[in-house]
Order: C-alpha cells, then sequence, then structure tokens
C-alpha cells in the first residue's frame, strides 16, 4: 500500500446519489477512492491509516454553487468556515470575476464593490491575468485548502466590452466580449453568471444575454442568474431567464430562488409551478438556495441601478439634484410601498459592514434605527451612510418567508448553497458581522432540516450537496462515493452537525463534521483545521 492510503471503517454510507445509506469501508489511495466495500472486507494490515468511523456518516464532500471566496482565498487559503461545513469545492463568479484583464477592464480591484482589504502582492499578480484561467491556476499554485472553480462573471464580460456605460454594446463590443467569452469556456469556466439587479450587469438588456449565452452554449456550458427582480417584478424575471435558456439553448441555473419581500411571499407557488412547467416541456432550468430567512448583499441595492452609471456612483451620491431623482424615483414608485421591501420595512434592514470609525455604533442596529438616531427618514439615511463609507456596506435584509423555504426544500431540482466568502472569524471579524451562511449553510440543513424537522431525508439533502451539483457543473469524477472518483470526502456526526452563527452572533464556527478530505488529503482531522492545501482548479468536462 501507498504511504497516504486511509481506510475508513464501518461508516454509514451516504454515496450522493440520493440512494439509500449502507453501512460499509472506504479506502482511499493517493488522491483517489480505491475501494468501497461491505465492512471489514478491505484488509487493515497494509493500510497507512486506519479510521473507525462507528455512527458517522461518509459522504462526498459538498460542492458550493455559489461561493464568493474570490478574495477571502487571497488572504486565507484555508477557506476555514467552509472546510469545517464539509464544503471541499468552492464554485465562485456571480457577476464579478478579477479576471480577464482585458478591454476595459483594467480595474478589478475597484473599492466601491470590493468587501475585504488585498495585499499589493496579490494586487500586482491581478494585474497580469489576461486570460480567466490565470487567476484560478494561479491561486491554486498558492495554495487553498478546497477544490476551486468559477463562472465568468456576466459583469466583469460587460465591463470588458462597454465599461460601466449603459445602453447597448456597439458591433465591436459585442464581439470582444463573445470571443472573451469563449476564451473563458476554453480555459475551464462553467458559464456565464449575471447578477442582474446590479450594474453593470443590470445594463445588459435580454438580447445581449442571449449573445452572450450562445457563445457558452457551443461549450455546453450553463446560464447561472441572479435574476433581474426577486420581489415585484418576480414573474417577469423568471420569464426573461426561461426566454435566455430557450432561444440560447441551454440550460439555466437560479441563484438562490426566493420570493423577495413580505408582499410577494405569495408568489412562490406560482414560481415553482412555472419552473415545474418549463422543465415538463423540455428546458433545462433548475435553482439553488440557502437555508435562512433573510438574505444579504449591499445596503446600496437600495438605490436604483442608473446611480452607479460610467462608474460614478459616489460622486452621484454627492451630487443634489441625482438626490432629488432618487427620491422622487423611489418614494413614488407604488411598489416601493415607500419603505424597502422586509419584514417591517427599514426595521427589517440591518446594515453590518461597516468600516469607518465613526460608524461602529451602528452595528447591531437596523436602519430604522439608525436612521431616528441620525433625525433623518431612512432614504436619507442610506444615501448618507454609503457617502460616509464610501464603500457599498454589507447588509442583512429579513425579506424572506420561512414556510416558502420549507416548501422549496424537498424540491428534486434545487441544490444547496452558502453565496457566502469562506472565511476564518479570527481575522474576519475584524471586519465586521456577516451574514451566519457563510459557517453555517451545510450543517443548518443537516442539522435542523434533516434533523430536527425531517423535511428532507439525509440521503436527498446529501445529494444536494453534492452529486446534483457535480453533474450539473459537469464535475464528473467528484460528487458521488465511486471507485476511481477523487477523494473529496466528509466525516460527519448526524446526531450533532448544527450550525452555531447567528444573525446576533455570526462569527460562530459550526460543529459535528469530524473529518474532511480534499484530493485524498485531509484538511480537517477531528474538528480542526490541518493546515494542508490540496485544492485545485477544476473545469467542466
Amino acid at each position: 500500500m501507498p504511504e497516504t492510503s486511509t481506510l475508513i471503517r464501518n461508516a454509514r454510507i451516504v454515496d450522493g446519489t440520493g440512494n439509500p445509506w449502507q453501512y460499509g469501508d472506504l479506502l482511499l489511495n493517493s488522491d483517489r477512492i480505491q475501494a468501497i466495500a461491505p465492512p471489514g472486507a478491505i484488509p487493515a494490515a497494509s493500510v497507512t491509516e486506519l479510521i473507525d468511523a462507528s455512527g458517522l456518516v461518509v459522504c462526498p464532500g459538498f460542492i458550493d454553487i455559489q461561493s464568493h471566496s474570490i478574495l477571502s482565498l487571497m488572504i486565507d487559503g484555508r477557506c476555514l468556515s467552509k472546510i469545517t461545513q464539509g464544503v471541499t469545492t468552492e464554485i465562485m463568479g456571480e457577476a464579478w470575476t478579477p479576471a480577464p484583464v482585458v478591454g476595459r477592464h483594467t480595474d478589478p480591484m475597484d473599492n466601491s464593490i470590493l468587501p475585504m482589504p488585498i495585499s499589493d502582492e496579490w494586487r500586482e499578480k491581478i494585474r497580469g491575468w489576461t486570460r480567466f484561467g490565470d487567476w484560478l491556476q494561479t491561486v491554486a499554485d498558492a495554495g487553498v485548502s478546497p477544490n476551486i472553480g468559477s463562472f465568468l462573471g456576466g459583469g466583469t464580460l460587460r465591463h470588458v466590452g462597454k465599461g460601466m456605460e449603459m445602453g447597448r454594446p456597439s458591433a465591436e463590443e459585442l464581439e470582444l466580449m463573445r470571443r472573451t467569452m469563449a476564451e473563458a469556456m476554453e480555459d475551464g469556466a462553467f458559464g456565464v453568471s449575471y447578477a442582474l439587479i446590479y450594474p453593470p450587469d443590470s445594463y445588459t438588456d435580454t438580447d445581449e444575454l442571449v449573445e452572450i449565452c450562445k457563445v457558452v452554449s457551443r461549450y455546453n456550458g450553463l446560464y447561472i442568474t441572479h435574476m433581474r427582480s426577486e420581489g415585484a417584478q418576480l414573474f417577469e424575471g423568471l420569464e426573461e431567464a426561461l426566454t435566455i435558456g430557450r432561444r440560447a439553448h441551454l440550460p439555466v441555473e437560479i441563484y438562490h430562488l426566493k420570493a423577495s419581500g413580505a408582499a410577494n411571499w405569495h408568489k412562490m407557488p406560482s414560481t415553482i409551478a412555472r419552473i415545474e412547467e418549463a422543465r415538463a416541456h423540455g428546458l433545462d432550468v433548475t435553482a439553488d438556495m440557502y437555508p435562512y430567512a433573510a438574505s444579504g448583499t449591499g445596503l446600496s441595492s437600495l438605490l436604483p441601478t442608473w446611480t452607479a452609471a460610467d462608474g460614478s456612483f459616489f460622486e452621484n451620491l454627492e451630487d443634489q439634484d441625482v438626490r432629488t431623482r432618487i427620491r422622487k424615483e423611489i418614494l413614488d414608485d407604488p411598489a416601493s410601498n415607500v419603505q424597502p421591501s422586509t419584514r417591517g420595512g427599514a426595521s427589517g434592514v440591518l446594515p453590518v459592514g461597516f468600516y469607518k470609525e465613526e460608524n461602529q455604533p451602528y452595528i447591531g442596529r437596523n436602519l430604522a434605527q439608525i436612521a431616528a438616531e441620525r433625525g433623518q427618514d431612512w432614504l436619507d439615511c442610506t444615501i448618507d451612510l454609503l457617502r460616509s463609507e464610501g464603500q457599498r456596506i454589507g447588509t442583512i435584509f429579513l425579506s424572506i418567508s420561512e414556510e416558502n423555504l420549507r416548501t422549496q426544500l424537498p424540491l428534486p431540482w434545487i441544490k444547496f448553497a452558502t453565496d457566502a466568502a469562506g472565511v476564518d472569524q479570527a481575522w474576519a471579524a475584524e471586519l465586521g458581522p456577516t451574514h451566519p451562511r457563510a459557517y453555517g449553510t451545510y450543517p443548518r440543513v443537516l442539522g435542523h432540516y434533516v434533523r430536527e424537522l425531517r423535511l428532507l431525508t439525509l440521503e436527498d439533502a446529501v445529494h444536494k450537496m453534492t452529486g446534483a451539483v457535480a453533474d450539473r457543473l459537469g464535475l464528473r469524477l467528484r460528487g458521488h462515493l465511486r471507485t476511481g472518483f477523487y477523494a473529496d470526502i466528509v466525516l460527519f456526526d448526524p446526531r450533532t452537525i448544527s450550525d452555531r452563527a447567528t444573525f446576533a452572533d455570526s462569527h460562530q464556527l459550526s460543529v459535528g463534521v469530524q473529518d474532511v478530505w480534499v484530493n485524498g488529503e485531509r484538511v480537517l482531522r477531528n474538528g480542526e483545521h490541518t493546515g494542508a492545501l490540496p485544492g485545485r482548479f477544476v473545469r467542466r468536462d
């Protein structure tokens, strides 16, 4: 036996297919699963390490299809908050990727959208990433614990061709974007990802999206989307996504499916019915979600997207005429109901990502409380906080229905994702509170919704975290426990696995995941990170 062989004995095997669990042993040899057999069938005499997994579940490593670890992996390759959840592969790229640095995308490190401080050394490296693959290979070579892969960010692609300008691209600009998309697919992108509520993605019309997706389709990739609306225009946003899939002839994946805002919660049954109708008529559309009744994004998302045109968001906020236009547009819009679309209006908006010392006292208070203390209404308060901070201000929005969550969880075309970065609380706490999904998404599903509420089976939940994601992405040798597959493995206690992070105390690691292997190398041992960095750049097969 090679020195790297590990035998996991007496485990309850959940293989990632959705099939019923069974007792058995796994033999890991180098970076692969060498054998799966009934208990005791694999000789242990010459195995380097023998692990008694009695009472524990062994399953494939979780694949996060919506990770935001682009910057955090440059700070800390261990990806602690994800590894301790059982995540072994991070798939990034919603809206923004630092590469390729071509066309008009010459300054990827625009501080107005980036929440983490990056070293000068990394900034210098980023300037040289003229190909999409340069980024992922460089980060993998520097050392990361999880495997890493990505979609090409649609906002980055738009920036390549047209910068932050509104309007349709010229023929030359569109051709540059098509060529850049093709090169990214050749480098290993899983497809293209647009977040259509954020500029410059939001400046992209349906026809432009279709033209880009036709390129993706030629490479058998995916269109993955944060839809143009998840609230008042939810149905219209969904129809646009379905239209793009049909016209460009490619599969559609919907990020964090939700009906956002109490006034829109009743729309979820119809949304589900429309997706299932589209599937019944042959359109390959699926979705993912996180198991929390609150979303997280920038406070800046409360303002119209045109305020960021030409890259002048913060300059525009200093213009009194712009401010007057914002007030008129928002407060005169019947759909706005003169309040943010959350539980309790401005009381359901929790800004947490403050960096300036003078704003630190506001952490832990909601927007209504902050506005009252400042003697302002919520809109003026929002604008002035953004002006003060000079960045988007990470914010939690209490906008999702728990009833809808419980309806969505068991759906066969739903997968799970964090919509968060992998961090270490030792340094991330200095950046302020965050959404608890960064620490607890997968254990929350397995502990709360599987063990406690029994809304779905253990096998189904694991499938939605592993095999279903791998199959969607075209990762043919990951996501399942099969002989010859890469040894991305999680060993957890189904009796204790739980999330600990809360909205009030977000920087808390989950519990119950005992051991994690990535490419056959143990990155978590008895709940403690080993420091190993065996992650690889993964591509669509």
